[in-house]
């Protein structure tokens, strides 16, 4: 270990004596995994599959199909069906995802799990031809990584760089390595490597681009083959963390090490929401809100003065937007959100569309919707996504309510039926078979069988 590493560890006050990557690894090799646990990795399976199936038809997965045209084949499953190589795999699913903004979440890490590391762990476990168990589990060791990776690499990094690609990136490096069989030491280099490379600017936030897919889409590829290449015994830097020039020093101001090996009771992946509706996870605590309002007082649109949203700064940021001009915009506004709510009732697809947000009754509602940061919902940020609304009516009275927590997070999960619901008009909307649907839906994750039997779900039925 160099002087440099010796003097930032010391600096950091790091409660242990090997490198981060090293004492992660040893940690998560110690931690039993149980049938309940690979369910679960199941149910996020399912999850992104729908979101990615029907991400497919966007325009992010209209470009991305190009990318297919490039591959003359291979043992990997792109979704919709197209054999080809894993590396192509890889990216073109990992670009999928995350289009409808209804992938799964992990609050205090702020970032987004599924999109990267499962179509990482498909494409390798297809390449491999491993058990489907092998698969699960890859997964769920990936989550750890990510996860733990943004709880520890501060909020400071998130206001210029996009979580979900610069924490994906060694997770997906992670779950591929666990299905390729690394050793400590091959997987370190692989995380090493992906780390090296990692990176996703914020900056296409403030254009109207599809630059979020390729950050998705380039941290699954890179994590897949940095593990590729550990096998072929490619090295990599161990402190890619926490040395003089990794990622926490280098991309971060306000990273807390000890937080990457602190020791929890259960998984990181069972801290993770689904998300019930369409629009970016900032906008729901206010969505969650209102909605809990229009279930408890009856009240009219046309009667309302104003809404006054009080939310924590990161959902001001990213979510104030009066006037949306694109369908992603409008997932990114939460007076749209609301607006849409107050004329069309529970959150839907089509809510999104430009018929809707161009509607002139949609406009003059938001206009009437105040966005600020509310210093308490702020003080219990990034644990909590919550949100507060101030209902004013015409006549001078007021409904106030405020949540801490939002469907679809732990505190408040989505019910089995909420989460087939979803996928099922995901699926349905995607084009899938009303059979296909239901062996998803109902697909048994704990059987003893290889890859292939997810994977011939994946693929169009044979022609006769």
């Amino acid at each position: 270990m160099s002087g440099q590493i010796e003097e930032y560890r010391n600096k950091a006050k790091l409660p242990i004596k090997l490198s981060l990557s090293k004492q992660l690894l040893i940690d998560i090799d110690q931690m039993p995994l149980t049938q309940h646990d690979c369910a679960r990795a199941g149910e996020h399976v399912l999850d992104w599959l729908a979101c990615a199936s029907l991400g497919k038809l966007s325009d992010a997965g209209r470009a991305y199909q190009a990318l297919l045209s490039l591959d003359e084949g291979g043992k990997c499953t792109a979704i919709g069906g197209q054999r080809v190589s894993m590396q192509n795999a890889a990216q073109h699913n990992g670009a999928l995802g995350n289009v409808l903004e209804m992938d799964d979440i992990h609050r205090s890490s702020i970032l987004h799990p599924g999109p990267v590391i499962i179509p990482a762990a498909l494409a390798v476990a297809e390449q491999m031809d491993c058990s489907l168990e092998a698969f699960l589990i890859a997964i769920i060791k990936g989550y750890e990584m990510t996860i733990r990776m943004g709880e520890a690499i501060g909020r400071s990094h998130y206001s210029n760089f996009h979580n979900t690609a610069t924490c994906g990136t060694l997770g997906a490096a992670m779950a591929a390595s666990s299905i390729l069989g690394l050793t400590q030491e091959q997987t370190i280099w692989a995380i090493g490597n992906a780390g090296s490379t990692t990176g996703g600017l914020w900056q296409m936030r403030n254009e109207k681009v599809l630059t979020k897919q390729w950050h998705n889409a380039e941290a699954c590829r890179s994590g897949v083959m940095a593990a590729f290449m550990a096998k072929q015994n490619l090295t990599g830097p161990e402190y890619i963390l926490e040395g003089p020039q990794g990622i926490f020093n280098a991309l971060s101001n306000d990273a807390s090490p000890d937080k990457f090996v602190e020791k929890h009771a259960s998984w990181r992946m069972y801290s993770c929401s689904f998300k019930p509706w369409p629009a970016c996870r900032h906008a729901h605590g206010a969505m969650d809100v209102l909605l809990s309002i229009l279930q408890q007082s009856t009240i009219d649109f046309a009667d309302i003065e104003r809404i006054d949203v009080g939310v924590y700064q990161d959902a001001q940021l990213f979510c104030d937007r009066l006037t949306p001009e694109t369908s992603l915009e409008a997932k990114f506004s939460i007076q749209h959100a609301l607006a849409a709510i107050l004329l069309w009732g529970e959150p839907q697809l089509e809510h999104y569309a430009q018929n809707a947000f161009k509607q002139a009754q949609c406009c003059a509602l938001r206009e009437r919707i105040n966005v600020y940061v509310d210093q308490e919902i702020e003080a219990l940020y990034p644990q909590h996504f919550g949100a507060k609304c101030t209902v004013v009516i015409k006549n001078g009275q007021s409904v106030v309510l405020s949540q801490r927590d939002t469907l679809g997070d732990p505190e408040k999960p989505l019910t089995p039926a909420q989460r087939h619901n979803k996928a099922n008009m995901l699926l349905s909307h995607a084009g899938v078979s009303n059979e296909k649907i239901t062996q998803l839906c109902h697909f048994d994750w704990l059987q003893a069988t290889s890859i292939s039997t997810l994977s011939a779900l994946l693929r169009p039925a044979p022609s006769h």
